[in-house]
């Protein structure tokens, strides 16, 4: 049976809250403690500015007994001891006038420290009031025209013995007050003390409560939701997590449970999927063993084809050219004939030796044979056997005129890879009429350069152009290029050679260029 309790979040709430509650009580104290201390420090500066200031009262009613003492030992006329106790005296009511205003300020400061306080500070009073009255009444003798000395000296007598009790009194009141704040500073600083240490003690018990009571069972049910977890990433549904809350980690233990039985359930399903699944492949499997041999059948049947053709070719082919080789030796006048007989017999041979070595590439059997041979030969020899083509076309060829090129590599097929290179020129540059076909030695190479002068390669088009099934996005793009131009690149690589496309050949010219170039022959 489920229990209730409180969501995870609103207990989290509620701790966190008693937390703050106590930082603030904290805070609060703090705050009120330093302002307290604040107060009674200004309290006991006040008392020591007064003090201060008694000091001075007493220091200014010393020169004025002196200065008043002279005068009359002096004999001096009242209208110059008056000049000469004038501005004493006014000092001196000018320090009582400040007196005054600091005592009226201090009963009122005093008020936050209650009435008994008030009324010490109100009888201090009093004793700054008697004592401004007892040097009134002196210095209006002193200042008068009265020019007895026996009086004039017991007026300052009676002021110096009655004045100087006063001054001690408040003096004395002033100190007990300072005294009196700071013996109340060490106090409040002791009562901080035990309320900040209460308050950390009430912090700490709050936080263990907190972390034991609530945090630390949060983190034995995340460790058992981290197991439960381990176990399904290992396959292992078998999961069965407790679900007796109601809060936030038990409704992520109800869902983990429910996870774990649906994932249980799909994986038997993808058992049994995988179980049907393996039955099909294993038939098509068979199926497709059963299709293989059957290609394998057909293709080692038309490679037989292509071998009997060539046989059932060759045969009266060997006779045409025995027959044309003897009519041309017995029939001087037939020559030429014989001769043309002769090299259309020739050239119909390479074309069932190309037609072989095809079939042979398509089943992968490509055989290239490295050999000596004559490039520029090899051109002339792909060039006449277009020549038809060509001017069939409207077309002119011209080349290759220059010396022999010894190369190392296929002859026939690189003879095959020229001529193809010539029937592209002629489908895509057919507006052009031009075709011009030359040999020469490059790099360690010779190379064969088969020009036009058609519309050309576009730029973009010209980084693919090697590409199987590509094509030109140009006029001619119909047509394409097929798979001739990839098929020529991958058997001249296989060569050790290279072929490389120009548009246009040179600046200020239209057309294109194929380079053909096969290692030269180091002998």
């Amino acid at each position: 049976m489920r229990r209730f309790a409180f969501s995870l979040k609103a207990r989290l709430g509620i701790g966190a809250g008693l937390l703050g509650l106590v930082a603030l009580i904290g805070a609060a104290v703090t705050v009120i403690g330093m302002n307290r201390v604040a107060e009674r420090l200004d309290a006991a500066l006040a008392a020591e500015h007064r003090i201060d200031r008694y000091a001075i009262l007493s220091t200014q009613i010393a020169s004025f007994i002196v200065v008043a003492s002279e005068s009359l030992q002096s004999d001096l006329s009242p209208e110059i001891r008056a000049v000469r106790l004038s501005n004493l005296s006014d000092n001196i009511e000018t320090t009582f006038k400040r007196l005054r205003v600091d005592h009226a300020q201090a009963v009122v400061d005093a008020d936050r420290l209650g009435l008994n306080e008030q009324s010490r500070r109100a009888t201090q009073s009093l004793g700054i009031a008697r004592m401004e009255a007892l040097f009134a009444s002196t210095r209006d003798a002193l200042l008068s025209d009265v020019t007895n000395h026996e009086r004039l000296q017991g007026h300052i007598d009676s002021f110096s013995i009655g004045f100087d009790p006063l001054l001690n009194g408040v003096i004395t009141g002033e100190l007990r007050v300072r005294n009196e704040v700071l013996a109340g500073i060490t106090a409040l600083r002791q009562r901080l003390i035990y309320v900040a240490m209460g308050v950390s003690v009430a912090t700490v018990l709050l936080l263990a409560l907190f972390y034991l009571g609530l945090v630390r069972p949060q983190f034995h049910r995340l460790k058992q939701l981290k197991g439960a977890a381990r176990q399904i990433s290992q396959d292992d549904f078998d999961i069965t997590l407790p679900e007796d809350r109601r809060d936030e980690i038990g409704q992520l233990f109800t869902e983990t449970n429910r996870m774990a039985s649906a994932l249980a359930a799909r994986r038997s399903d993808v058992e049994d999927e995988w179980a049907r699944l393996s039955e099909t492949v294993a038939a098509r499997t068979k199926e497709l063993r059963a299709a293989n041999e059957a290609l394998a059948l057909t293709d080692e049947n038309r490679r037989r084809f292509f071998a009997d053709i060539s046989h059932e070719l060759r045969t009266p082919l060997t006779v045409i050219l025995m027959e044309a080789q003897i009519g041309r030796k017995a029939t001087p006048d037939a020559e030429a004939s014989f001769e043309t007989i002769e090299s259309r017999a020739l050239r119909l041979n390479r074309r069932i030796d190309d037609l072989l070595r095809i079939a042979r590439s398509e089943s992968g059997k490509l055989e290239l044979t490295a050999a000596p041979f004559d490039l520029t030969m090899t051109a002339r020899e792909a060039a006449t056997n277009l020549d038809a083509e060509v001017k069939s076309a409207g077309m002119t060829l011209t080349g290759p005129n220059g010396p022999s090129v010894m190369v190392r590599g296929d002859a026939n097929w690189v003879r095959q890879i020229i001529g193809g290179l010539i029937q592209n020129a002629i489908r895509h540059a057919r507006s052009g009429g031009k075709i011009n076909l030359s040999v020469h030695k490059q790099a360690g190479m010779g190379r064969v350069d088969v020009t036009d002068n058609g519309p050309g390669i576009a730029r973009e088009d010209q980084q693919a152009i090697f590409q199987r099934f590509a094509q030109s996005r140009s006029a001619a793009a119909s047509e394409g290029f097929g798979i001739g131009l990839a098929f020529a690149k991958w058997v001249v690589e296989e060569q050790g050679g290279e072929i490389t496309l120009t548009s246009p050949p040179a600046d200020g010219q239209t057309g294109t260029k194929v380079t053909v170039g096969i290692p030269l022959d180091p002998h």
